[in-house]
């Protein structure tokens, strides 16, 4: 296979690009702005949905599915929302076409075919969503209503890039209806808790839990609570995203409810969501030059088992043994794969694997038979050890919990080294012309500054980290006084 990616220091949005497309991870499409997420980039989107999903429902959440299409009217209503999405907006005006007279073959649209009412494709589905809870919910017995659902949304994008930016991405937002302010508050703290759990104990990267500015938080809602990791290139990725929406959507909608004095009262609503964009995170958090670095726990394959042999006798003899291996691990709940394909040798076999990030690999070879030892390669450090046969599924089992935990701690530790404080307008410009990563420093509150900060560096408050240390200093535009530092980062 060989590399056939640039490296990551000559230029890390190609290596980007270069490893989705090489690892197969996804490819471009016809569809402008679209991509196609093929088989391997599916499985691991589908390990990890289905470990969210678990989650989602041990929280007490359900499924549903809503139409993909919101008519413009309901969508207007709630402003706030309509106005943060317009500029991203599909829109549906007619429902049929025509072949043109004049060209023939030609499709045209059927100017009769008008929609009396534009659809716009959902780039979120609050409206549609509380037009819906409206009929559902009447009394407080009929609270808290905790739905979630896995769908597609379309956020019509110029600039794209594979799973980080596309028109057209894989999420699921969760839209819930509480009794009380505080019971929404609470639900908003425990899904972002939720999401922190999953990107670092399953994705094995770090993140930042805190609270967005005005300025950058969800359209209709109060406060956005997120998570923030950071990328190999000192960027920073917004990882998910939880809304405390107040009573706004309720009132846009008329959604209420009788409490227990039968007192009538708007209910109080959440929205959450992460999405396909978690993929090109995971890419550019973990993986090198030479392909893809999966953390055992969602990655497709987890082991990969290649013989080494030469004739159908010897080959015999592996395939033996390992179809035994391959009922010990599967037995432990491990994905593994023997890849005993005859169309390429072993080398190019170890090139791919190590492109695609499979965490372990295994060579089986008749000497090793022999010998009763096997050649385990570890795809995150590159290490080779020779390990008894007869232990090693064991062996393996313990070596997947290693690499996930030492996959966590590296990222961990580039993450820590690269959160620099610094007190002046110069030494910000500085460390992230340099050094880049998250930036602490004091901002004096205003939307103005803000925008300023923004304008002139490209930089962003990415949050207000959650418990923050409280402390008097000066905002490194202004000089006007300010009472805690807050986190900004040039960002995807």
């Amino acid at each position: 296979m060989g590399k056939e990616i640039t490296s990551r220091s000559q230029d890390y949005s190609q290596w980007y690009n270069d490893l989705i497309l090489k690892s197969q991870l996804a490819d471009y499409s016809a569809v402008r702005g679209c991509m196609v997420i093929k088989p391997y980039g599916f499985a691991l989107w589908e390990n990890m949905r289905d470990v969210l999903d678990k989650m989602f429902k041990d929280t007490g959440h359900v499924n549903a599915y809503f139409p993909l299409f919101v008519p413009k009217s309901l969508f207007e209503a709630e402003e706030k929302n309509a106005e943060g999405f317009a500029k991203e907006c599909a829109v549906v005006t007619h429902y049929r076409l025509k072949t043109d007279p004049e060209k023939k073959g030609k499709l045209i649209v059927d100017p009769e075919a008008k929609l009396e009412e534009e659809l716009v494709v959902r780039p979120t589905s609050e409206a549609i969503i509380w037009n819906t809870y409206k009929t559902w919910i009447q009394s407080y017995r009929d609270l808290p209503l905790l739905i979630n659902q896995w769908a597609n949304v379309v956020r019509w994008e110029m600039r794209t890039r594979l799973f980080l930016r596309t028109a057209e991405f894989l999420w699921q937002e969760g839209h819930t209806a509480h009794a009380t302010k505080e019971e929404a508050i609470n639900e908003t703290k425990k899904m972002l808790e939720v999401y922190a759990d999953f990107v670092e104990n399953y994705m094995a990267v770090p993140v930042i839990k805190g609270i967005k500015t005005p300025n950058e938080r969800f359209a209709g809602a109060e406060d956005t609570y997120c998570i923030e990791a950071l990328m190999q290139d000192g960027k920073a990725l917004q990882a998910g995203t939880s809304h405390f929406l107040g009573q706004n959507f309720a009132k846009a909608f008329d959604v209420k409810f009788s409490d227990k004095t039968n007192k009538l009262d708007y209910v109080w609503a959440t929205s959450w969501g992460v999405s396909t964009r978690l993929i090109g995170g995971l890419v550019m958090a973990h993986s090198d030059d030479d392909g893809l670095i999966l953390p055992p726990r969602i990655a497709p394959l987890q082991v990969v088992i290649v013989p080494i042999y030469k004739g159908d006798e010897e080959k015999g003899i592996i395939h033996n043994k390992v179809h035994e291996l391959l009922k010990q691990f599967k037995d432990l709940g491990i994905r593994v794969k023997y890849d005993d394909s005859d169309n390429a040798r072993p080398g190019w076999k170890f090139a791919e694997h190590e492109m695609k990030g499979v965490p372990v690999r295994i060579a089986i070879g008749t000497r090793d038979l022999s010998n009763n030892v096997v050649e385990v390669a570890r795809r995150d450090t590159k290490q080779k050890l020779t390990v008894d046969i007869n232990g090693i599924v064991f062996y393996v089992k313990e070596l997947l919990e290693e690499i996930q935990l030492q996959m966590f701690n590296a990222a961990k530790k580039y993450r820590d080294e690269h959160i620099t404080k610094v007190d002046n307008w110069d030494e910000f410009i500085n460390v992230l012309d340099t050094k880049a990563g998250f930036v602490s420093a004091h901002w004096d509150g205003t939307s103005e500054t803000e925008e300023k900060i923004k304008e002139l560096s490209k930089a962003t408050i990415r949050c207000i980290p959650l418990n923050n240390v409280q402390e008097n200093g000066k905002c490194i535009l202004t000089g006007n006084p300010s009472k805690e530092r807050v986190l900004f980062a040039r960002a995807y």
